[in-house]
């Protein structure tokens, strides 16, 4: 009966078991919230919510003010990797785990490094952070002794690159030895870099062995590294930043043979649709309408139907309406008392389309020097789109704009939401079209500067 009781005792505290999360921000960012999530492959699963509290502490004599919040976790909270988010955009948030254990962190969030984030308590992300600090001293020898090799194959610096090696073998041991039955074994041991034996001759052949073998030490089968946004950011790595060409036509092939490499890894239903949708989405973003395309075609469409969300293909397809290689959405106006469609326009070689507006002070700017420019290009016509919440101050302005091609959109609430406008999701103005005679989108230049390269005879996004 007493060992029964105790074992009462014993599961009835595990079951009412709390753990407690704690930030302390140092000064206090601007928000007065903080969300916690789970993260799961490419997804945020929402956990609670609260709101950071100023606290005024003496330092040194000198008042200084901290913005603190706390979290409460239930016993029964699933362990692995946590963010608490305190800003709706850039890198506002702070990324730890959660092994049955009280996670305590210092941070200063001007700083977007999660190397800057200081843990008081928790043994995992202490040990951790340890970790990658030590790792990455000695990984920093490694990259300079190859750098210096590479310049003056001095036998010194292949020396000293050799030691190195070495050494890092030696901490990558030591720290997989003392997280053994942790939750973090698995990153430590993920987290380890490629690096030859030999330093190499030259640059061309460092770069192709770091990429052939960026995913040397990375379990793509470990639930502990699905649950998190490590394999989703070393994918987003190897895919947008190792392999990189000035050439636009170039960079669109490296994108996709750099996806065909990362799907042959995955084995997983579950890791292949979150890495699909991640990259389709992350290509969205910038814009890559063809390179999106082909994921829909190659990956997405041959994922099981109950994976496939009509809606996200949807939404995904609607944003890139307006991007290079797709027609641009139409839109009539009226000019001298006629009604003209840019589908049917036919006057130029080629057109540029430019969406501005008078409460822009860089449209203001911009908008004379690119028809002052365009003068010289009789052959383009130009088509300018102003966003205004009214016409009073645009109808003055396009006065000194004759030859152009003016057309205006407003709305009662918000200029933005203009039917065309929301069709070509700007994502600012000034915003340049380049269009073929067919009204095919053939270039987005960002500025005005990148428009006059363009019909100068260079090229542009």
């Amino acid at each position: 009966m007493k060992k029964l009781l105790a074992l009462l005792i014993f599961t009835t505290s595990l079951v009412n078991a709390q753990y407690t999360i704690k930030g302390t921000m140092t000064p206090p960012d601007k928000g007065d919230w903080v969300i916690l999530y789970k993260i799961e492959g490419a997804k945020q699963n929402f956990v609670a919510n609260t709101t950071i509290q100023l606290d005024t502490v003496i330092i040194s004599g000198e008042k200084q003010v901290l913005g603190k919040f706390n979290f409460e976790l239930p016993g029964t909270a699933p362990t692995g990797a946590y963010r608490a988010t305190y800003r709706n955009t850039g890198a506002g948030f702070v990324d730890f785990f959660f092994n049955k254990e009280n996670v305590e962190f210092v941070f200063n969030p001007k700083f977007s490094d999660q190397s800057a984030v200081v843990f008081t308590s928790s043994r995992e992300n202490k040990l951790y952070s340890e970790y990658l600090q030590a790792y990455n001293a000695v990984q920093k020898k490694i990259d300079s002794f190859q750098a210096s090799y590479i310049e003056t194959e001095d036998k010194d610096a292949k020396k000293a690159y050799k030691k190195e090696v070495k050494e890092l073998e030696d901490v990558q041991k030591t720290y997989e030895n003392k997280s053994e039955g942790m939750l973090v074994n698995s990153f430590i041991k993920a987290s380890r870099r490629y690096n030859s034996y030999n330093p190499h001759d030259n640059l061309k052949d460092y770069l192709s062995a770091t990429s052939e073998n960026f995913f040397e030490y990375i379990d793509f089968k470990s639930e502990d590294l699905f649950n998190s946004s490590f394999l989703i950011d070393k994918i987003s790595d190897y895919v947008f930043y190792l392999n990189y060409s000035e050439d636009k036509e170039v960079q669109q092939e490296l994108i996709k043979e750099s996806i065909k490499n990362v799907m042959k890894k995955i084995s997983s239903d579950k890791l292949e649709k979150a890495v699909t949708y991640y990259l389709i989405s992350a290509l969205t973003d910038k814009r890559n309408g063809p390179a999106v395309d082909w994921m829909f075609e190659e990956y997405f469409d041959k994922l099981p139907s109950k994976d496939q969300d009509v809606e996200f293909k949807k939404e995904k397809l609607d944003v890139l309406l307006a991007t290079i290689d797709r027609i641009a959405p139409d839109f009539s106006w009226e000019e001298n008392g006629q009604e003209l469609k840019l589908s049917t326009l036919n006057d130029g070689d080629k057109y540029l389309l430019v969406f501005w507006s008078t409460g822009c002070p860089h449209c203001i700017k911009e908008i004379p020097e690119l028809y002052k420019f365009m003068q010289t290009h009789k052959e383009i016509s130009v088509i300018s789109f102003g966003i205004e919440n009214d016409t009073t101050e645009w109808t003055e302005f396009v006065k000194d704009l004759p030859e152009w091609h003016n057309a205006v959109g407003t709305h009662p609430e918000y200029k933005f939401d203009n039917e065309t406008v929301k069709k070509y999701n700007l994502l600012g103005t000034p915003s340049y079209f380049i269009l073929d005679k067919s009204k095919k989108i053939i270039a987005m230049p960002d500025h005005v500067e990148d428009v006059e390269k363009y019909f100068n005879g260079g090229k542009s996004n």
